[in-house]
């Protein structure tokens, strides 16, 4: 879904399957005002703020209907209501009325994304705090891997049985990191020779060039190289191959942090950080991004990385010269993130990085 090609829905009516006009205002209604306060929402406080004519017993009714569809719920602790994660989806992509970026705003965010006198890694960094104080949550880009470039060095360092990370630095400063099986048992020595073989051959060529020459050496038996290390140097070139992935990059954890109250979310957030290390994480950012042509909205536990935490994924991918998708940028949020503010921010910074790749 992208917020480019969707409408805003109009205040005089809505067209949203299974409910009336009546019950999707206050809907629409409910959500807004659960995402300005983070509290539950009484009927009340909702005929204040709706068209005069809706006494506080037609919206208790009206919510009592929503809660049946099982669009909000009760709290223990309160009269209030707040909504589902299925009644956010229904909002997100029925209700939802997207704020415009103004020109001033557009400026802002291409000069905090200006490439001038920087890294492409320091640029996206860059992007992903700015998103992280737009949004109040944790801003994350999933950064192109840098495979056409030049290579400086490479190295394998032992994690575990059976694991290693492969750490490659291109010629441009950029440092990739790459988690790869090992046979077990593997000694530290195969480690070593396989990172010497490497740097003697990745120097100054793009991993291309190096799998080239590599596998010729192979083919015609030039190696010296013994079986479970000739293995290390697979698994390590192939952690490249198709050049997806990448390195994530992570800004303003804190901010998510503090919008969680309870010890077990806390826990459930910091296993989230922990996947978000890994390589198979990275890629299914990634995969998520692809799935639409905009910004992709992910409530709860829709995008397959969050368990029960209460959290959103507002994500959108971005594209090089060749139009091609090879990173991805957003926030993950509490599910009471502003999505009328974030998801045009989010659309618009992917584009401005989309521009600098090409």
């Amino acid at each position: 879904m992208g917020p480019q090609t969707k409408p805003p829905a109009g205040p005089a009516g809505f067209s949203v399957p299974g409910l009336d006009n009546r019950s999707a205002m206050i809907l629409r209604e409910l959500v807004e005002t659960f995402v300005e306060t983070g509290e539950p929402v009484g009927s009340r406080t909702l005929s204040r703020r709706l068209p005069l004519g809706l006494s506080p017993a037609t919206i208790r009714n009206a919510m009592a209907d929503l809660e049946d569809a099982g669009l909000l719920y009760a709290p223990h602790t309160s009269a209030g209501r707040l909504p589902t994660e299925r009644g956010l989806r229904l909002f997100v992509d029925g209700l939802l009325e997207f704020g415009a970026l103004g020109e001033e705003e557009r400026g802002a965010i291409a000069a905090r994304c200006a490439a001038s006198g920087r890294s492409l890694q320091e640029t996206l960094g860059e992007a992903g705090q700015m998103l992280s104080g737009l949004a109040g949550a944790a801003g994350l880009v999933v950064a192109p891997t840098a495979e056409g470039g030049a290579v400086r060095h490479i190295e394998f360092v032992a994690l575990g049985p059976g694991r290693a990370l492969v750490v490659l630095v291109h010629d441009d400063g950029q440092v990739e990191n790459r988690v790869i099986e090992v046979p077990a048992g593997l000694p530290p020595s195969a480690l070593v020779q396989a990172s010497n073989y490497l740097n003697a051959r990745l120097t100054g060529r793009t991993l291309e060039e190096a799998r080239g020459l590599i596998a010729g050496e192979v083919a015609a038996n030039r190696t010296a190289l013994d079986a479970l290390t000739q293995q290390v140097i697979e698994a390590g070139l192939g952690t490249w191959t198709g050049g997806q992935g990448g390195s994530l990059i992570i800004r303003g954890q804190a901010r998510l942090l503090e919008t969680i109250d309870q010890a077990a979310r806390v826990s459930e957030i910091k296993r989230l950080f922990e996947r978000l290390e890994q390589q198979e994480t990275m890629l299914r950012l990634l995969d998520l991004a692809q799935r639409g042509e905009g910004v992709q909205i992910f409530i709860g536990a829709e995008s397959g990385l969050f368990d029960s935490a209460g959290l959103s994924m507002v994500v959108a991918p971005f594209r090089n010269g060749q139009e091609k998708i090879v990173g991805a940028i957003g926030v993950i949020g509490p599910t009471r993130i502003n999505y009328g503010r974030v998801i045009p921010v989010v659309d618009y910074t992917a584009r401005v990085i989309g521009r600098l790749l090409g």
